[in-house]
């Protein structure tokens, strides 16, 4: 998984490449040597890749990471170079000091940390050769553990058997993966856990036995506690729930892994952990802090022995009680979770006091870090960045909703954690927008005075810890057209003129910002997150034409190497450019696209097969050329559908996702979609079939909603939710009428009824759900006016920020164009919809030409 903190180096206001991070993060000193002549360079978002000319690597084999902390990353570049020049072997490495921090920081993806340089050797005896030999130039080196990988004997060297090209195949959720090729020469996913594990039909080097049996050797028998459970894991260490061996007494054991997780500071997750416990001994005897047992090393990592603490996070109970993610709240739900919630802002204040009076700074005070005990106990947990209140100092890591701005210093750092935390508990999450817009905490307490039956004044003296005595008001927000609150038209020439502010048309990677996903390939033009998705959406609400976009998308679609998907590929901007009428153009996307292997394409709507099906649907209807691919579409995913038990009962986690974009709803759509041009009942049987596929995999709630079971939590969304499944269930009840689907439609349409989402984006959040009330003829008044939950000003419109809340976005997915498509199903005195959604296209068939019955 991308860390979207990773993004956030380069721009405040927009996520970018790494590579575009400017003058304040140059490269490492190497990235500026000159290429060797009979040498290829190409630079990477974050990696920088050498290779000689004609080099002719194996597909996949063995391969070297090399390890490194900050204070030798230099020089095990330098070694490296020098050491692979000379010989001919390709690698890479990390461009920059800031890419290498978050990549091993505390919430980096744990299966890639750690990784500095990458080397790739032709064959077994010249992997032997650069182990040995760059483990003499390496010595002394530092550097964390991979985890995915087999440590080569106690210096920065591990190695790893996986991909050398990208590759790829289906895996078991059918999610499309990068693959190896097995003995029987077929594709198999490469699993990448931070786990070391061989392939089954690789055999290990017997050089590297020894290596393995030192890993093994390393165990937790010796141990006076015993390891129950994993409460969490993060880059730095895993959290355990354990017991003493002697007193069975319940623990909780702190692991710092030595070099990795990474803060702001440098500082890695030993030091912290050693400071955790030296903060907590200068808090002992406070009953808001955790009791430290003991502190021991096993290896190199450190552990730190806790109280066990029987409680729960306030965020878990926020999210339990919080009334607004309910259908129809009551005023009498609203004042029950406000008088709960202001108690609980008065105790975590009172906690954070007591640590003030022993002159500590908490600096990483947020709901996660707050437990509540079943006996009404609240203790504040994670002290790894705490400080003294007399150092003045400010955290080196913190949640982004609740961190402090530069000017904050001291017990000011929590003062302003707790300001966030009064306004949070209200607004959940909307906080970080407060990086992106000081200003907002003004009418995010309005909004919040409002909906809930709170003193103004506790709002109004949170809002003033945010943004400073001085100001009364933002002038910026004061003005913003709020949806819901100011016209329609208002409105969308304010989202238009955002959208257009920050278009880039001198990039080839993007036209406008979006979600990380435009910096894969062929994501700055597609639907999902590039440039085809904010101009449909802009033509389609009737905000206007842009030839000077319209023209870079033509161009780019001619030259940019991506997928065929629908939404993440030339499927998608084909279908735009039809509809933009630029038809020539749009073939000749399409044509881009049929020597894919299709073989290797999941089912669903977003990148696989259903989506493709249904474009060609689309344009053979004026392009005969073109049936029987669609054709051949629709047969391939009816053979691979599978019967409804053949999904299981749960969507993700490994298993088969639900739902619109990646589940069963998309192939329901395509063959729902082929029914209403042929009249063949038999693609109304398939529908049904994958509809049910959904429905299996979606559970009541207490609140008498539907929704997408994940086992670990349900979801409402478009994408991959409740929303999504009842659009396509909706179109077939129109066909097929059955009373009990529309008795689950309806319980999957409830969930539109909610008052907030944590995200405003189309596919993801509120969006999403005001486009599928407002296509369901639902209403939509209320869907409409919480989008002033996340409006922000820029360049005098109205944005939205994307996915996570860290930066702002404008595409179709995740931002503006999205919200912006939404309003416009909702208010548009046209039809306006996503593609292949909306009216169904009645058959012109003999068999079909009266439309069947409403439900």
């Amino acid at each position: 998984m991308e860390s979207y903190e990773l993004y956030c180096l380069a721009d405040r206001l927009f996520y970018d490449t790494p590579a575009n991070r400017g003058a304040e993060h140059p490269d490492f000193a190497q990235a500026s040597r000159p290429v060797p002549a009979g040498w290829q360079h190409v630079a990477g978002e974050m990696w920088m890749h050498y290779a000689p000319d004609g080099l002719r690597l194996p597909a996949q084999g063995w391969k070297v990471h090399v390890s490194a902390g900050l204070a030798d990353a230099e020089r095990v570049l330098d070694a490296v170079w020098d050491y692979c020049v000379p010989r001919g072997i390709a690698f890479k490495f990390l461009r920059n000091e800031p890419v290498l921090v978050m990549v091993n920081s505390k919430s980096a993806p744990r299966g890639s940390s750690g990784k500095l340089v990458t080397i790739y050797p032709t064959d077994e005896a010249q992997l032997e050769l650069v182990l040995k030999e760059l483990d003499d130039l390496l010595h002394g080196v530092r550097g964390p553990y991979i985890l995915s990988d087999l440590r080569y004997a106690e210096g920065p060297l591990f190695v790893r058997y996986g991909a050398f090209v990208s590759r790829y195949t289906l895996d078991a959720a059918g999610d499309r993966v990068l693959a190896l090729e097995d003995d029987h020469g077929r594709l198999v996913p490469d699993h990448r856990s931070p786990t070391f594990s061989v392939p089954p039909w690789v055999r290990l080097p017997s050089f590297l036995a020894s290596h393995l049996e030192a890993r093994n050797a390393v165990t937790t028998n010796d141990l006076a506690y015993t390891i129950d459970g994993v409460i969490q894991f993060s880059n730095g260490g895993g959290v355990y729930l354990g017991h003493h061996n002697e007193t069975q007494d319940r623990v909780v054991l702190k692991e710092g892994r030595p070099l990795a997780g990474l803060d702001m500071s440098g500082r890695d997750a030993v030091a912290r952990i050693g400071h955790e416990r030296d903060i907590l001994q200068r808090l002992d005897g406070l009953g808001v802090v955790p009791k430290v047992h003991d502190y021991f090393t096993l290896g190199d990592h450190h552990f730190l022995v806790q109280e066990f603490v029987d409680a729960n996070p306030l965020q878990r109970e926020l999210v339990r009680r919080y009334p607004l993610t309910r259908p129809d709240a009551s005023a009498a739900d609203l004042a029950e979770y406000a008088e709960w919630a202001t108690r609980m802002v008065t105790a975590v204040q009172q906690a954070v006091g007591q640590l003030h009076g022993r002159g500590v700074v908490f600096c990483d005070l947020h709901p996660d870090n707050v437990l509540l005990s079943t006996g009404d106990r609240l203790v504040l947990i994670d002290f790894e960045v705490a400080t003294l209140a007399a150092e003045q100092a400010r955290s080196a890591l913190a949640h982004p909703g609740y961190a402090a701005p530069g000017d904050r210093q001291g017990t000011d750092v929590d003062l302003y954690a707790l300001a966030c935390i009064t306004l949070g508990l209200f607004a959940p999450q909307a906080t970080m927008l407060l990086n992106l817009h000081p200003g907002k905490a003004f009418q995010l307490a309005g909004m919040i005075a409002e909906t809930f039956p709170v003193p103004r004044a506790t709002l109004d003296a949170a809002v003033r810890t945010i943004v400073g005595p001085e100001l009364t008001e933002d002038p910026e927000m004061a003005a913003l057209p709020l949806p819901g609150r100011a016209g329609w038209t208002d409105v969308r020439a304010a989202l238009t003129t955002a959208i257009v502010a920050s278009a880039t048309p001198e990039r080839d990677d993007r036209l406008f910002p979006g979600d990380i996903a435009q910096f894969r390939p062929g994501g700055g033009i597609n639907l999902a997150t590039g440039a085809a998705g904010v101009l449909y959406a802009l033509a389609k609400t009737g905000a206007g034409r842009f030839p000077e976009y319209e023209d870079w998308l033509r161009e780019h679609a001619l030259t940019t190497e991506t997928g065929p998907g629908l939404y993440d590929g030339l499927h998608g901007v084909a279908h735009v450019l039809g509809e933009l009428g630029h038809r020539q153009d749009a073939l000749d996307a399409i044509d881009r696209t049929l020597a894919d292997d299709l073989g290797s394409r999941e089912l669903g709507l977003h990148s696989g097969l259903a989506g493709i099906g249904l474009n060609l649907l689309h344009f053979a209807a004026t392009e005969p050329g073109l049936q029987g691919k669609a054709v051949r579409i629709l047969d391939l995913v009816a053979d691979r559908l599978g019967d409804v038990t053949d999904v299981p009962e749960l969507s993700g986690e490994g298993k088969p996702r639900a739902g619109l974009m990646y589940g069963s709803s998309g192939p329901a759509l395509l063959f729902l979609t082929a029914y209403e041009r042929t009249g063949d009942t038999g693609l109304l049987d398939l529908a049904e079939t994958a509809l049910r596929q959904d429905l299996r995999r979606c559970i009541p709630t207490p609140d008498g909603t539907l929704q997408v079971n994940q086992g670990w939590r349900t979801l409402p969304y478009l994408e991959e939710g409740s929303a999504g499944i009842a659009l396509v269930l909706s179109r077939y009840l129109q066909h097929r009428p059955d009373e009990k689907l529309a008795t689950q439609l309806a319980a999957l349409r409830l969930v539109t009824h909610c008052a907030y989402y944590v995200q405003p984006g189309l596919l993801m959040g509120r969006a999403g759900l005001l486009l599928t009330a407002a296509e369901l003829g639902d209403s939509t008044d209320d869907l409409v006016r919480g989008l002033g939950w996340h409006a922000l000003p820029y360049e005098g419109g109205l944005i939205f920020p994307g996915n996570q809340l860290l930066r702002l976005s404008t595409d179709l997915a995740t931002g503006s164009a999205g919200v912006l498509l939404a309003l416009g199903t909702a208010l548009h005195e046209r039809p306006v919809s996503l593609p292949f959604l909306g009216p169904p296209q009645w058959s012109e068939s003999p068999s079909r030409r009266l439309p069947p019955k409403e439900v």
